[in-house]
């Protein structure tokens, strides 16, 4: 728990600005290549394959955590045959790698889908299966039709949460929440959490064919 204290606000802003970087690198390069018509599930990933490795890009070498796709989290793990809980993206603090500060992925076909979304943070985050050691984690919101500020909205009203805006970021679709959390009883885990919720817009209506060689493509 005091090695977790090493996640001070300038760091969070520090690597939340990381995966704003990545995201308009990712915008630039690749992601009007991306199939919106795959499901759900499969748009997720193709977004998080690109997603990660460019955050990883922007990171300066004597970072204090690296960032990791799909890490297991075994320090919420049940016994087997149970799976570890796995976040979609996750900064890893070098001094101690049990110490994750996770990022979970969700698509919003539009900016009315959001129940998946709100589910994740009901149930991983709220319920301390993603975060332990971590008074922070965030949600990646993949919006395929519609308006950040109309999905926000949504959010705050299914969460329930008053979101308000991050004054680090003030330009981005970034917003954060404040919650208590249901911790173990036999458990010391922060029980105050902040929740950042960033809205990554992809490119329009959903294309038909896909490029089976990798994470679908439209053609050019």
């Amino acid at each position: 728990m005091a090695l977790a204290e090493e996640w001070q606000p300038d760091a969070m802003a520090q690597l939340l600005g990381f995966v704003w970087r990545a995201y308009d690198l990712l915008r630039d390069e690749v992601l009007a290549q991306i199939d919106c018509a795959q499901d759900d599930r499969d748009l997720e990933r193709s977004v998080t394959q690109y997603l990660e490795p460019r955050i990883r890009k922007v990171m300066p070498g004597d970072s204090p955590f690296y960032a990791q796709h799909a890490p297991h989290e075994f320090a919420t793990a049940k016994k087997p045959p149970a799976h570890p809980p796995v976040p979609d993206i996750a900064f890893v603090l070098w001094s101690n790698e049990r110490v994750m500060w996770p990022l979970e992925a969700k698509t919003l076909r539009s900016d009315q889908n959001v129940g998946a979304y709100v589910a994740e943070i009901r149930e991983n985050f709220l319920k301390c299966r993603y975060a332990p050691f971590s008074k922070e984690g965030g949600m990646l919101g993949y919006l395929v039709v519609g308006e950040p500020v109309i999905a926000f909205n949504n959010i705050a009203v299914q969460v329930p949460c008053d979101l308000k805006r991050h004054p680090a970021f003030p330009d981005r679709d970034h917003r954060t929440s404040e919650h208590l959390r249901s911790v173990p009883a036999e458990k010391r885990y922060p029980r105050e959490f902040r929740c950042h919720h960033m809205i990554l817009c992809l490119p329009g209506q959903p294309k038909r064919r896909r490029n089976r060689s990798g994470p679908p493509l439209k053609p050019k």
